[in-house]
Order: structure tokens, then C-alpha cells, then sequence
């Protein structure tokens, strides 16, 4: 179903999801409009990550529903009747959705240009050589034209990531989620996976991102979601949420992350 004009690219309503039996999304509504870069804010288990996972349908929603690009996310609606699709139907949904997490979970007996093209080949069956060629396009496009023969364990951890955004861009996803990006990396490798982002949000790469990088929610999120205990406490541009936080639990976390914690 073709999403109508003007319809938010991620709709979300009232998305629930609990894991025995502790609530952990607790009625989640929100937009994410084509193009938009959204920044999900918050401590350790508000539901950030939980919430990115339901919109791959990597976690299932146990309330709620979630549409992506008019889809309705894992489930078919028959009458107002929520039926689960098959792993088979849940699996091509994914195939447009494209997610980079804390760990680089890259192939480690596969070359970098091997990782990248794996999935458009298998699960697209594209010819071999058209992915090749796209491959090299997106490795030059993360800093790394130069390591297309190299080895996972021969990078570094911020090199890895950026192979991992270009697998994931190999598959012209409509929609980038990153899950704390950024969390596993030494300090001082964390700027050049930020870069690679900020170039992919240029190209209007429509984006989810769970992150405790504010320089990066500041400068580049459209818009700034600020969740806690599984709802979303504040949203709305970074220069209010962030700059200017109306809910004293905003208040409170940011101002434990500006002082380093």
C-alpha cells in the first residue's frame, strides 16, 4: 500500500510492550516524517531501544500499532482484527528497514566488501555485480575505499561501525534506525561514525536515532524525543528540549549527562 502524501513515513499509536510481565512501553504514539532525523533521549531502560526493535518487528508489540511507509508492521488488519503475519511476510517488511546497533555483528570470516554485499545478494538475489559496484560506492561514501579486502578484526571498532551502516545502506532502506551507535566505541573513535551519520542525515536518509550523544541530537535531529519509564515525557526541536526542557525529568537527565555522567 503506497503511504498517501503528506503521511508520516513511521506512524506509531499507542504501542505497548512488556517483558514478564514488567511494562516496558507503555503507550508510545509518533511521527516520523520522510526526510526527518529523530533523536530518542533518556536513561538506561525508558523504552528506547525496546521501541526501536518494535519498528523492525524485531520485538512484537503486544498493544498498539505501528505503520511504516503505510504498512501495517507484523500484522495484517482483518476487520479491525490484528492478524500475526508469517515470518516469511515480517521478513520482506524488514528488508526496507535498515538498523545499525551497538555491536557491529559483521561477518567475521567475510572480507569488508564481502559484509557489505551479503544481504542484497541473498536476500534480494541482485546480481552480483551491480551490488559489487554499489558496494564500493558506499564504502568510498563511509571513509573506506580503501579496506574493501580487509577483515573485520583488522579495523578498528569506529571503522566496523561504518562498515555496518554501509550493510545496511546496501539494502536502500527507506528508513535508518541506529541503536546507541556509538555506546561500544573508545571515545576517541566515536566523532567518525557521528560524521558518516551526519553526512547520511544530508542525504535526507529519513533516521531513528537512540543516542546519549546531545552534540549530535543538537546539531542534527530535527526533532528530540525525550522518553522515561516507558512514555514519552518531552518532545519537539532540540533547541527546546534540549536547550530549553519544560519537565523536570528532562531537566534531570540533562543536566546529569552535561556534567559527564
Amino acid at each position: 500500500m503506497a503511504n498517501p502524501a503528506g503521511a508520516p513515513l513511521v506512524h506509531a499509536v499507542n504501542v505497548m510492550k512488556s517483558f514478564h510481565g514488567n511494562d516496558v512501553l507503555k503507550g508510545i504514539d509518533m511521527d516520523v516524517h520522510k526526510g526527518q532525523v529523530v533523536c530518542l533521549l533518556g536513561p538506561s531502560g525508558s523504552g528506547k531501544t525496546t521501541f526501536l526493535r518494535c519498528i523492525n518487528q524485531l520485538e512484537t508489540i503486544d498493544g498498539g500499532r505501528i505503520w511504516v511507509d503505510g504498512d501495517l508492521m507484523g500484522y495484517a488488519d482483518k476487520g479491525g482484527v490484528l492478524h500475526r503475519l508469517s515470518d516469511k511476510a515480517i521478513a520482506a517488511q524488514r528488508r526496507d528497514i535498515g538498523m545499525v546497533f551497538q555491536r557491529f555483528n559483521l561477518f567475521p570470516h567475510k572480507t569488508v566488501l564481502e559484509n557489505v554485499m551479503e544481504a542484497p545478494i541473498q536476500v534480494k538475489r541482485e546480481p552480483k555485480k551491480e551490488v559489487e559496484q554499489r558496494a564500493m560506492e558506499l564504502l568510498a561514501k563511509v571513509g573506506l575505499a580503501d579496506k574493501p579486502a580487509a577483515y573485520p578484526g583488522q579495523l578498528s571498532g569506529g571503522q566496523q561501525q561504518r562498515v555496518a551502516i554501509a550493510r545496511a545502506l546496501a539494502m536502500r532502506p527507506k528508513l535508518m534506525l541506529f541503536d546507541e551507535p556509538t555506546s561500544a566505541l573508545d571515545p576517541e573513535l566515536v566523532g567518525e561514525v557521528l560524521t558518516t551519520m551526519r553526512e547520511l542525515a544530508d542525504t535526507g536518509m529519513t533516521m531513528i536515532v537512540v543516542t546519549h550523544e546531545m552534540g549530535f541530537a543538537r546539531d542534527v535531529a530535527d526533532r528530540v524525543v525525550f522518553m522515561d519509564g516507558g512514555v514519552v515525557v518531552e518532545e519537539g526541536p532540540p533547541s527546546e528540549v534540549i536547550s530549553n526542557p519544560q519537565n523536570i525529568r528532562t531537566k534531570t537527565f540533562l543536566r546529569r549527562m552535561t556534567e559527564g555522567g
